[in-house]
This record gives C-alpha cells, sequence and structure tokens, in this order.
C-alpha cells in the first residue's frame, strides 16, 4: 500500500502541477475556493462526525454540503448583481455591515487555522504537553504580526499556490488508501460506529451548525473581482463547492464504514492515529499536509483581514494596527477556549456573514419582484441567524 501512497501523491501533484487544464483562469479561479473549503475541515471532520452520528455520519455530511451550497448561492446572486451597489444604497450598507462580520470572521479563523497548527506540529515531537500547542500558536500569532509588520505577507502568499498543490495531492493519496483498504476489508462486514444517528434531534442539527466552518471558504470568489470577472467566479465557486462536496461525502463514508474509529474525540488530532492503522506512511504525510494547510490560510486570512479592517475604517486603522489586533484577540481565544470551542465560534462568525448576504440577496429578489427567490433567500437568511445564535461546538 505503501507504494501505491506515494505513487498517487507524486502522480496527482504533477496532473495538478503541469496539466493543461491547471493554466485555465477558471481552474485558477476555483482553485481559491477550493482550497480554502477542503482546508483544515477535512482533517477534523470525520472523526467527529463519525463519533457523534454513527452510519449517519454521510448523511450529516451531506446536510453540511448542501448548507453551504445554499448560502453559495446567495453569494453567487450578489456577485452577478449587487457588486455595483451605489454608495450609500441599502445593498451597499448591508454589504458594509457584512464586510464587518466578515472581518470578525477572519480573526476567527486565524486563531482556528493556528490553534490546528500548533496541535499538528505537537504530533511530531516526541512528548506531550498541554500547554504546549497553546504556546506554539502563540508563538505564531506574534510571529505573523512582526513578519506583517516589517516585511508584508507577500512573499509568503506567493507560496501559496505550492501549499494547495501540495494538500491536494496528499488528499488523493489519502483516498487511494483508503479504497485500497475498504476493498481488503469488503469481506468483513461494514464498521457501524455507535453513535446517536436521529439527525432530527435539535441537538444534533445544532452541532452540524457548529461545524460550518469545516466547509467554509467558497466566500472567497466574492472579493476576486480584481483578478476574475462576475461569470468566471460564479462558475469557480459552483465548481468548488460541487468538487468537494463529492469529496467530503465519499471521504466520509469510506471512514465511517471500513476503518475503526474510537466511539468519541478527545484530540482535534484524532485523525492521525485513526489513519496509522490504514497505513503507517499517512501519519507523516497528513500532518505535513496539516502544517502547510493551517500555515498558508492563516497567512491568507491575516493579510485578508488587516487589508479589509484597513479599508472600513478608511485608513484610520493601519494594515500593521489590524495585523495587531488579529494577533491580540487571536491570543485571547487561543488560551480561554480549546480548538472545538474556536470552531463553534468561527462557524457562527461566518453564519452571520452568510445571513448578512442572504439578506441582500433576498432584497435583491423583492425590488426585482421575484417573490419566491425573495422568500428563499429570506428563509436563507433566518436559517443562518438560527446557526449564529444555536450552533454548537463538540464536545472534546
Amino acid at each position: 500500500m505503501t507504494i501505491a501512497i506515494y505513487s498517487a501523491l507524486l502522480f496527482s501533484f504533477a496532473i495538478l502541477t503541469f496539466a493543461r487544464f491547471t493554466q485555465s483562469p477558471l481552474w485558477m479561479a476555483t482553485l481559491t475556493p477550493l482550497a480554502s473549503i477542503i482546508g483544515s475541515g477535512f482533517l477534523i471532520i470525520g472523526p467527529i462526525l463519525g463519533a457523534e452520528f454513527g452510519a449517519a455520519a454521510p448523511v450529516a455530511m451531506m446536510v453540511l454540503c448542501v448548507l453551504a451550497y445554499l448560502f453559495g448561492h446567495a453569494i453567487r446572486t450578489n456577485i452577478a448583481t449587487a457588486e455595483n451597489a451605489a454608495p450609500g444604497s441599502i445593498i451597499h450598507r448591508m454589504d458594509t455591515v457584512a464586510s464587518w462580520a466578515l472581518g470578525l470572521a477572519y480573526i476567527i479563523s486565524v486563531t482556528y487555522y493556528l490553534n490546528l497548527f500548533g496541535a499538528f506540529f505537537m504530533d511530531l515531537l516526541p512528548y506531550t504537553n498541554p500547554y504546549l500547542p497553546k504556546g506554539i500558536t502563540s508563538a505564531v500569532l506574534v510571529g505573523l504580526m512582526i513578519l506583517g509588520w516589517i516585511q508584508g505577507f507577500h512573499a509568503l502568499e506567493r507560496l501559496e499556490k505550492v501549499t494547495v498543490t501540495v494538500k491536494l495531492a496528499i488528499i488523493c493519496a489519502l483516498f487511494v488508501a483508503l479504497s485500497i483498504w475498504a476493498t481488503q476489508t469488503l469481506s468483513s462486514p461494514p464498521i457501524l460506529l455507535t453513535g446517536d444517528v436521529d439527525l432530527g434531534t435539535p441537538a444534533q442539527l445544532f452541532l452540524i451548525f457548529g461545524l460550518l466552518v469545516t466547509v467554509q471558504g467558497f466566500e472567497t470568489s466574492r472579493y476576486m473581482g480584481a483578478d476574475y470577472p462576475a461569470q468566471t467566479r460564479i462558475r469557480a465557486m459552483r465548481h468548488a463547492q460541487i468538487i468537494t462536496g463529492v469529496i467530503y461525502i465519499l471521504y466520509i463514508s469510506l471512514l465511517v464504514y471500513f476503518v475503526p474509529m474510537p466511539p468519541t474525540v478527545t484530540s482535534e488530532t484524532e485523525i492521525i492515529t485513526i489513519m496509522a492503522h490504514v497505513s503507517g506512511a499517512l501519519p507523516l504525510l497528513l500532518i505535513t499536509g496539516a502544517l502547510a494547510a493551517q500555515f498558508s490560510a492563516a497567512v491568507a486570512d491575516i493579510a485578508g483581514g488587516g487589508g479589509l479592517f484597513s479599508q472600513l475604517t478608511n485608513g484610520r486603522l493601519s494594515a500593521k494596527g489590524a495585523y495587531a489586533l488579529i494577533a491580540g484577540i487571536g491570543l485571547v481565544l487561543t488560551w480561554q477556549f480549546d480548538v472545538f470551542a474556536i470552531i463553534g465560534l468561527a462557524s457562527r462568525a461566518f453564519a452571520f456573514y452568510y445571513a448578512i448576504q442572504s439578506g441582500i440577496a433576498a432584497w435583491i429578489a423583492y425590488k426585482n419582484r421575484a417573490r419566491l427567490g425573495a422568500t428563499g433567500y429570506t428563509m436563507l437568511a433566518m436559517l443562518g441567524a438560527c446557526i449564529v445564535l444555536f450552533g454548537a461546538s463538540v464536545e472534546g
């Protein structure tokens, strides 16, 4: 299996690097939301859903993907119709509120990414310490703030395409490993986990709401207007969500039905222990992918957040000041909450942003006398508000 894993890794890396389609504008536009959606969430969502939903984990994953797709539909509508709203209009004011919400989400997501970075980095060390992951996270947060002050993030941002390609290649290798493992265990009864499979209870739905951040990232297409026209960004976001949805559901299915997993999730790096049962080659690959994914995502969000806050305050808060703000709040969150609680907070922050975007789409539909669309987007905005109020965190 090890040979197959590394062969798949090298082959997929070569395809993603040199194939002609990877040079097309549509693929380049798709790459950013695709990489964001399938980033850190991919590593933690499997054990969580397996422990919480058992055999119904793929259904829970499908619900999460459909929910994200609906929010993506609202944002795609706004890309097509709301980007050139006149200053002072209702749409422009709502979009400004949405931008502030996105800035808040950036701060929490940076903390989420770097806390996962610290946790996975600990797996490389020969000893454990309950405070060391938070110390690593804090050091990286402060280091990135200082780097942003001194040199900016442009040099690191140029590495993003390489880290994204590595991450996607590692995921391809993981799929090959899981597929081989599944075929080898077909003669055995499927492994059905013992979690509560009643998806209709409020507690289960609230938990799904609290995991929204694991499929977040599609909204990045909304802010790539300087590089791509609206229709390209709309198609790119739709393609990214469909591709990642299929990958997530297949991944959860292979994991739940063929790989033995613990009944509870005790660590954010649980996937490393689980994958060690499949192949000894996987843990190091996954840790490498996790570190690259978390670091690059954190750099992108700090840089994006710095520019966003500077723009929203009309320069009264400089980008450097915003870096300090992000790092300061990130340090507080890191030492006050565990990773699972931060995931819940990040999900609520992004749900707030999605709710406002859905409200914008509802207003546009209402102004255009599209009653069905206005009703649908209004219900979606209300759902986003429910996630903000009732999204639950995983009990780690």
